[in-house]
């Protein structure tokens, strides 16, 4: 069976255990370890928790230069963190530019891999209900866009596949969140449906 490894933010880390039963028999699910270690508090990013690009990047490139990545499919995502702001400065954790630089430092790690990349969109948020409830940072929905559109720009340049959770969540209206930006029970059962699927029509293209 190939096997698959998943990093990304909170998100995947709550969707995570529906992805890995749905696709059980289809892949060997593994992901960054350190699960406890992230939902002590999921906005810090630490253990499972990807974190921003620069923090993915660090990750990604510290395992493949010690061969720590024997897997068949790396599906990777980071925006989330990067587009964090400070409600006083309006700096983005990560600036668009830096976002695009480690999203391309990412995939030329894997240029000469037979490891497969898979890209993550970012999930969407809606800001008058994260920035009513988040008061030590922001994010804003044409932020959460931006990045999405310029790592779809770099995925498709690449050739890299990418799983449209962005559209998909959206499209599940606007009673999805259980805090800022994380999302209900229901929702991650569905997002994980819904990512599984897709992995499943694409490991059986020819």
């Amino acid at each position: 069976m190939k096997k698959i490894y998943v990093i990304g933010d909170s998100i995947s880390i709550q969707y995570g255990p529906y992805l890995k039963e749905y696709l059980k028999g289809i892949l060997s699910y593994s992901r960054k370890e350190g699960v406890d270690e992230a939902l002590a508090n999921l906005d810090v990013p630490k253990g499972a928790n990807g974190g921003d690009s620069s923090m993915v990047l660090q990750f990604l490139r510290s395992q493949v230069e010690s061969d720590q990545l024997p897997f068949d499919y790396v599906l990777f995502n980071c925006g989330l963190h990067d587009i964090k702001t400070n409600p006083q400065t309006k700096k983005r954790q990560i600036c668009l530019e830096a976002y695009k630089e480690n999203l391309q430092d990412i995939v030329k790690l894997f240029d000469h891999s037979a490891t497969k990349l898979i890209w993550m969109r970012t999930t969407p948020l809606i800001e008058s209900i994260h920035n009513e409830r988040c008061t030590g940072f922001h994010r804003f929905e044409s932020d959460c866009e931006s990045y999405n559109e310029a790592a779809d720009i770099i995925m498709s340049q690449n050739s890299i596949p990418a799983v449209d959770l962005y559209g998909f969540t959206k499209n599940l209206g606007n009673e999805i969140y259980c805090d800022h930006v994380h999302f209900i029970e229901s929702v991650r059962i569905q997002q994980a449906s819904f990512i599984a699927g897709w992995l499943s029509c694409y490991i059986a293209q020819p």
